[in-house]
C-alpha cells in the first residue's frame, strides 16, 4: 500500500500552481523520528484492511463503546446522587448518625494502605501502558476512528 499526499506550491509571480506528490512510505523510511513515533509496521490491522474500512471499524465500535459509556454512566450518576439524596434525607429526619471521628480515622488508615500498595503496583500500570502505547501506534487509523466514534457516542 503506497500513501501519497500532493501539496500546492503556489509561486506570487505566476497564476500557475504546481503540485508535489509526498510519498508517505519512502519518506517514513528516510525519516527515523516518524519510525520511532509509529513503529517500523504498521500492525497487523493495517496490512488485513484498507483505510476507509479501518477508520469505520474503530468509529463503529468507538461510537458503541461511547454510548454505552454514556448510558452506564448516567445510571451510576443516578444511583449515586439518589443515594446520597437518601442518606441525606436520613440523617436529617434523625434516622441515620453519623460518627465523623470514626469516618475520619478510617479515611486515614485507607490512605495509609493506598500509599503503602500505590508503590507495588507501578510497574503493573507502567507495562499496562506501554502495552497500550504500542498498540496506539501499530493501528493508529483504527485507533483514531475509535476515539471518533467514542466521543459521537457520548455525544448520542
Amino acid at each position: 500500500t503506497c500513501f501519497k499526499i500532493a501539496f500546492s506550491i503556489s509561486d506570487h509571480d505566476s497564476d500557475d500552481d504546481s503540485y508535489e506528490v509526498l510519498d508517505l512510505t519512502e519518506y517514513a523510511r528516510r525519516h527515523h523520528w516518524w519510525n520511532r513515533l509509529f513503529g517500523r509496521n504498521s500492525g497487523p490491522i493495517v496490512e488485513k484492511y484498507s483505510v476507509a474500512t479501518q477508520i469505520v471499524m474503530g468509529g463503529v465500535t468507538g461510537w458503541c463503546a461511547g454510548f454505552l459509556f454514556q448510558k452506564v454512566g448516567k445510571l451510576a450518576a443516578t444511583a449515586v446522587g439518589g443515594g446520597f439524596l437518601l442518606l441525606q434525607i436520613a440523617s436529617h429526619s434523625g434516622y441515620v448518625q453519623v460518627d465523623w471521628k470514626r469516618v475520619e480515622k478510617d479515611v486515614n488508615k485507607a490512605k495509609k494502605q493506598l500509599k503503602k500498595h500505590a508503590n507495588k503496583a507501578a510497574p503493573e500500570i507502567n507495562t499496562l501502558i506501554e502495552e497500550s502505547t504500542e498498540f496506539i501506534k501499530q493501528n493508529i487509523v483504527v485507533s483514531s476512528g475509535f476515539v471518533g466514534g467514542f466521543l459521537l457516542g457520548l455525544a448520542s
